[in-house]
């Protein structure tokens, strides 16, 4: 299936749920706007902190968990429906079937307590009276069977179901107090009926007629809500009133004739008639909730969609947005499935007073599709006419676009990716004509076991193209790379219990740089690259509780390099040094920059784990080099010929907690990295937390000092009761970044939204700007999407 929408309201609901909000004070109508096909992730991966799942504790992000995930080089990846890279989708059922064909033309079950044949060919059961036929079951006190008609009256208590659908979606529940049903014991009339669809919404009339074998359901006189309602206080939360409610079981619709709707017995709007879906339905043509927005840029304004389903696996989403005085805008989604993959586009086109006279807008799309053996095609589109437009929007925070073509195919033991695509640059600080514009990149990598040598051998191609807008020399740089490389390595276990590996590596580049007088036109280097190294791990049990303490050595010789061999660093500026990369033959994240020079990478590692089922660890080490590595240059924490001490320690308990911290420093103590990540999950509780700091480094371009705290939050404050709260503080600049916090109410009926969020950046392009949210969804209406925490539901007292 392409896309669901589970929060359809069907054509006028939407003017209903826009009379409730009403009732809310001034100042505060609006409401929480989804980030629903914006920048989010084109890989589907399961996200423990954002589904509130409890498989592992959450470490706190790099980035905030906002639906948005950068690539490497800093941009973003725009949405593409999940069923993209997976299996296709089955088609969309729209017509569940009423009745089980398999029982057509079988005979009655019929149990009961007593049971008469009278002389005109009535039968008469009473006392607990149970009736299967066709896939139905009939519960009743008393049934009178007319043989010559065909009829059967039936006294009640009354409870109509069908047993096939218990559980699913596709529940119809019948309770009357009377009723005189036709042989196939779906068509007829009952009185003092209920009809509960899905176990949501119940439906409560005088009289209730059934035809079509069950397909087409009237009632008279009808009071229809998804709030439990008690016979101590028979008000609920909200009802909506109507002379006659007609339900279609196959297009799964309520027609309402002159519904009222109500809340607490009060009402509060009137139309001549509304259809709406009911609590089965995933997608269907119409109106969705009218969507309120309050921010300090475009004042009050309103969205109002209409979904719009063009067959089973496309739609479009049509979105005029309107603001009182600043903003006419038109939003336009359109997602579709095919069988080999999915896409899906959006855009927005706008007129404001924030940039008077001028069209602002953006168009984002993504699309995904599996090739035959195994090759996955990809492509995104990404345009906006600035970054100011998309935050004032809230469309994206992303300051860098890009938009291109992807291939990819990955096996056990080979990988092939390839994109080629235009960046565009919405940092002020990034000039178009000197950012690399079109950029062409392309991996192929292959691993096998040698048959006399043993160990793993791997072999590697890659291709790297870029091209600047610019024509002046140096700062209009192009270049094109192309590398192979091949290694080996192989490890053994020696006497008392040392493991030792060798492993060795050789890496050929050729460069064609143009534009840069700084540099030879055609460079091409070889570098190889021998390694040792030894482990020593040493383990002991006692009481239960492990620990591990393992020493490392690895000595790594590679030629120092020449200056003939110089070319220009592109890609290799910000490196990392951690414990995932302390015993790394080379640190640089690309190809231009590579260690060189004999150097040895030493450390410890020492682990506990605890039967109660926490777990400690800790890493130590540093790189000791025979001579500077003028590649790292002056500065940084692999610069000189030691490095920088690394000690990293990582805590993991068995109530959801984890905490990460990693410090850089010299020898005499002063850090110049640390950073802090922490994650809490558990029933109630989601909480995400990391603290930075970096010093300042010309060399990496941080004239000053980095100190930065993140922190995501939410947490169940009662039952039906969801906060969150997020933050981004600086430090250094004494200020924050950003600031939200959030309260959502839930129970079975209704589910409010509260949000305030705050955005201080402030610039020649961006400014500050706040806003206010307020959402209310009414339930019952359309399949509904699962939440965080718990729904409050009400208790009847007997």
């Amino acid at each position: 299936m392409a896309a669901r929408d589970g929060k359809h309201l069907g054509r006028a609901a939407a003017w209903l749920l826009a009379a409730t909000a009403l009732i809310a004070p001034a100042g505060v109508l609006a409401q929480s706007l989804t980030a629903d096909g914006q920048t989010l992730p084109v890989y589907d991966v399961g996200d423990a902190f954002l589904s509130g799942a409890e498989e592992a504790p959450a470490l706190a992000p790099t980035e905030t968990p906002d639906g948005n995930q950068r690539f490497a080089d800093g941009t973003e990846a725009s949405h593409t429906p999940a069923v993209a890279g997976g299996s296709p989708s089955p088609t969309v059922r729209i017509a569940p079937s009423n009745s089980d064909q398999s029982d057509r033309g079988s005979p009655a079950t019929l149990l009961a307590d007593q049971v008469t044949l009278s002389a005109d060919e009535k039968l008469t059961a009473s006392g607990g009276v149970v009736i299967w036929y066709q896939g139905a079951r009939l519960i009743a006190s008393r049934v009178i069977y007319d043989n010559k008609t065909g009829g059967a009256v039936i006294e009640g208590p009354i409870h109509l179901t069908e047993p096939a659908t218990r559980g699913t979606r596709n529940e119809t529940i019948v309770i009357a107090d009377s009723a005189q049903l036709q042989p196939n014991l779906q068509d007829g009339i009952l009185r003092g009926a209920r009809l509960v669809l899905a176990r949501e919404m119940q439906l409560a009339a005088r009289q209730m007629e059934r035809s079509d074998n069950g397909r087409i359901t009237t009632m008279q006189n009808v009071v229809a809500s998804s709030c439990q309602v008690c016979a101590s206080d028979p008000v609920p939360l909200w009802e909506i009133r109507a002379r006659s409610i007609t339900h279609d079981a196959d297009k799964r619709q309520l027609h309402f004739d002159q519904p009222q709707l109500r809340a607490f017995g009060v009402p509060i709007a009137s139309l001549p008639w509304l259809t709406a879906p009911d609590p089965t339905v995933d997608r269907m043509t119409g109106f969705l909730r009218p969507q309120f927005r309050t921010t300090s840029g475009l004042g009050f304004g309103i969205k109002l969609p209409y979904f719009i389903t063009l067959g089973d696996h496309a739609d479009l989403t049509v979105t005029p947005y309107v603001s009182a005085s600043r903003t006419r805008t038109l939003e336009l989604r359109y997602r579709q499935a095919f069988s080999n993959g999915a896409m899906e586009w959006n855009g927005a086109l706008s007129r404001d007073d924030i940039e008077p006279g001028e069209t602002r807008g953006y168009l984002f799309g993504a699309a995904r599709f599996e090739l035959p053996r195994g090759y996955q095609l990809g492509i995104q589109l990404q345009m906006a006419t600035n970054r100011a437009y998309l935050l004032d929007y809230d469309v994206t925070d992303a300051d860098r676009l890009w938009s291109g073509v992807t291939l990819d195919r990955v096996r056990r033991d080979r990988m092939l990716t390839a994109r080629i695509g235009n960046y565009e640059s919405l940092r002020d600080d990034e000039p178009d004509d000197i950012t690399p514009s079109i950029v062409a990149d392309a991996l192929w990598q292959r691993r096998w076991t040698p048959d006399r040598i043993g160990g793993i051998a791997q072999l590697e191609w890659s291709l790297h193209a870029h091209r600047r807008s610019s024509g002046q020399d140096v700062l209009g740089r192009d270049m094109v790379r192309g590398s192979v490389a091949m290694g080996w390595r192989r490890s053994e276990v020696l006497p008392l219990g040392m493991v030792g590996a060798v492993e060795t590596r050789l890496d050929a580049d050729f460069y064609n740089i143009n534009q840069d007088s700084n540099y030879e036109d055609w460079v091409a280097r070889a570098d190889p690259t021998f390694a040792t190294e030894l482990r020593w791990p040493f383990a002991r049990h006692a009481n239960g509780v492990t620990q591990i303490i393992e020493p490392v050595v690895q000595v790594i010789w590679s030629p120092e390099r020449d200056d003939d061999d110089e070319v220009p660093n592109e890609d290799s500026y910000l490196i990392e040094f951690d414990e995932g990369n302390l015993y790394s033959l080379n640190r640089f994240p690309g190809w231009d920059a590579r260690e060189s020079g004999l150097r040895a990478n030493i450390g410890m590692g020492w682990t506990r784990i605890d039967p109660a089922g926490w777990s400690i660890g800790l890493t130590a080490g540093r790189v000791l080099r025979s001579r500077t590595d003028s590649a790292f240059g002056d500065s940084g924490p692999l610069a000189g010929k030691s490095s920088d001490w690394l000690l990293s320690a990582n805590y993991q308990g068995s109530n959801g907690l984890a905490i990460v911290n990693r410090a850089l420093f010299d020898d005499s103590f002063s850090i110049s990295r640390n950073e802090l990540r922490m994650g809490w999950l558990k029933p109630g509780l989601q909480l995400s937390a990391g603290y930075l700091w970096l010093d300042s480094d010309e060399s990496e371009e941080r004239p000053e000092n980095v100190s930065e705290l993140t922190t995501t939050a939410g947490w169940q404050i009662r039952d039906g009761w969801w906060a969150t709260a997020e933050t981004r503080y600086d430090f250094a600049a004494d200020r924050a970044q950003k600031a939200e916090l959030g309260l959502e109410y839930r129970n079975e009926c209704v589910t409010v939204e509260m949000a305030v969020k705050r955005r201080f950046s402030d610039s020649e392009s961006l400014r500050a700007d706040t806003s206010f949210d307020l959402g209310i969804r009414l339930g019952g209406f359309g399949r509904q999407d699962s939440a965080r925490g718990t729904v409050a539901r009400r208790a009847c007292l007997r």
